[in-house]
């Protein structure tokens, strides 16, 4: 392959008067690395230096074909011509890479001029790597030669470093927890990526108590460590935001709005100009004030209440959603075009029991975190450790308030700790009432579970048959056709019947509280 060398002219450097050196003729004159053509590119003012660096060239290197590009620059300086100009040129040129390895020259030229030549090269609008040139040192003979290839994954080192800082990120995000859970580990190097390269909202979904007020606290600080933003996190509870104090505590309001001194306020988006607002639980929000919303993060502007005149704050959005955003669209409480706003990064957060080989790292750190915050050193006893752990991750254990659950059962068992032990009598104790406390919520839920498909019949539903009622409802909701449901519901008794036609058994049983599938999977939420 022939070695083609692109590059400026260097009206100071190549007329020699400040040292003997000359950065162009001095590409010809490395052993290692012969040009077999050079684009000269030049200003017509300095078009008799340009003649002259072509001959001193072939004098040197008679091998070297010297191609002079004129290229007129008004402003060297500027950074919209210099730019503008050399894209044209690239575009124009006709690059064949399948017979010649092309270079660029960065050592003459403006830093305009270099800027714009990494610019192009590092976009591949120009297939070519770097060429630095430099004088020979006091006691050197031979001028300084480097080429800088920009395709990163060549260098071993610095691909590595950029892993171990990937990962350092993921970690953060993470809470420092060492997760084992394969899909949560990619959600979050996932997030991790979109935190760092995009300003466009983030919806973090999943159920109460799954983390996402705590993920959302991550990212932003993940973003401050990028700098992709400057100012704070501000915390917007969105089921708080009722009543007429609502679009005052977001938008902020004037003393003209109410005639009472000391009413100013700033507003919530103010607070978050060039940081991050947080909507948690945005699908709490009416449609009034989801409007308005809207309007203020697509164009950064809004009237405060009592104000003839828009103010602006420029903030980056994370919102967290415990239902289904796009069920509330199809019902019409949600508006569309806030959820495709929003939408544009959409993340779900597994549950604690989708998680189960977590939880042993989760104890670890909740141990630590009631150490700091309780100010004493807690620990469990063998048996204690391994037969929580044992109820933590067994199926049959649902943690329906998730991580919150977690967090709290181990809170309490590190604040009763006798000098410092949590022994095995505790963890039954803690277990007992985490138990009884699911149990009554269990209940509450089976009720207002049958009573979503018989609103008008729940109550006469007896209590044998309402639990049973509610266990085929959630298997319903969770599988994709009534005969997946039906093989889930029947897998015990399909295997002792001499027909398995599981979708008519489920019909038959839904028709006797006059259901259908379509009644059964049809949620509120």
């Amino acid at each position: 392959m022939q070695n083609v060398v692109i590059g400026f002219l260097g009206t100071q450097l190549d007329m020699g008067k400040k040292r003997r050196w000359k950065p162009t003729p001095s590409l010809v004159s490395h052993d290692h690395f012969d040009v077999h053509r050079l684009e000269l590119l030049h200003d017509r003012k300095f078009n008799r230096l340009a003649h002259q660096v072509k001959r001193e060239i072939e004098e040197a290197s008679p091998e070297t074909e010297v191609l002079l590009q004129q290229l007129d620059l008004d402003d060297p300086w500027d950074f919209q011509e210099v730019y503008g100009k050399l894209f044209d040129f690239a575009r124009a040129y006709g690059f064949d890479e399948h017979r010649e390895r092309y270079h660029v020259h960065l050592t003459t030229g403006t830093h305009v001029a270099q800027i714009c030549w990494f610019l192009l090269t590092e976009s591949r609008h120009i297939p070519a790597r770097l060429i630095q040139t430099g004088p020979p040192g006091p006691e050197e003979e031979v001028a300084k030669f480097d080429i800088i290839d920009l395709d990163l994954s060549r260098y071993n080192a610095l691909q590595q470093r950029f892993d171990q800082l990937s990962r350092e990120y993921s970690s953060q995000l993470k809470g420092g927890i060492e997760t084992r859970n394969a899909p949560y580990n990619t959600l979050i190097d996932r997030i991790e990526l979109v935190a760092s390269n995009s300003d466009e909202p983030i919806l973090l979904l999943g159920e109460t108590g799954t983390g996402k007020t705590e993920l959302a606290e991550r990212v932003y600080n993940l973003k401050l460590d990028r700098r992709r933003i400057k100012g704070r996190l501000v915390h917007v509870n969105c089921a708080t935001l009722n009543g007429p104090d609502a679009l005052a505590m977001l938008f902020g309001q004037r003393r003209s709005h109410t005639g009472q001194a000391g009413s100013e306020r700033s507003g919530l988006l103010r607070e978050a100009d060039g940081g991050v607002l947080f909507l948690d639980e945005v699908d709490e929000l009416d449609p009034n004030t989801q409007s308005v919303l809207l309007h203020a993060m697509e164009t950064g502007r809004f009237y405060p209440l009592g104000s003839d005149h828009e103010v602006s704050s420029r903030f980056q959005i994370i919102a967290g959603a415990n239902r289904d955003l796009r069920s509330l669209t199809a019902d019409g409480s949600f508006r569309p075009d806030l959820l495709a706003r929003l939408n544009m990064w959409s993340f779900r957060l597994p549950a604690l029991r989708d998680r189960r080989e977590d939880i042993e790292a989760n104890l670890v750190f909740e141990l630590a975190r009631s150490e700091r915050d309780l100010g004493t050193q807690v620990g469990f006893n063998t048996d204690a450790r391994e037969h929580y752990l044992r109820f933590a991750a067994d199926p049959a254990t649902l943690w329906p308030g998730n991580f919150r659950d977690f967090s709290s059962s181990v809170r309490r068992l590190c604040t009763l700790a006798p000098r410092g032990r949590i022994t095995r009598a505790m963890v039954d104790g803690e277990i007992g009432t985490l138990k009884r406390d699911w149990r009554r919520a269990t209940a509450d839920d089976t009720y207002q579970l049958v009573a979503s498909v018989l609103p008008d019949g729940a109550a006469e539903v007896d209590p044998f048959d309402r639990v049973q009622l509610a266990e085929v409802i959630r298997t319903c909701r969770a599988s994709s056709s009534l005969s997946a449901a039906g093989r889930t519901l029947f897998v015990v008794s399909r295997s002792k019947r001499k027909t398995q036609n599981d979708a008519d058994r489920l019909r038959k049983y839904l028709n006797k509280f006059d259901l259908n599938w379509e009644k059964v999977t049809a949620r509120d939420l």
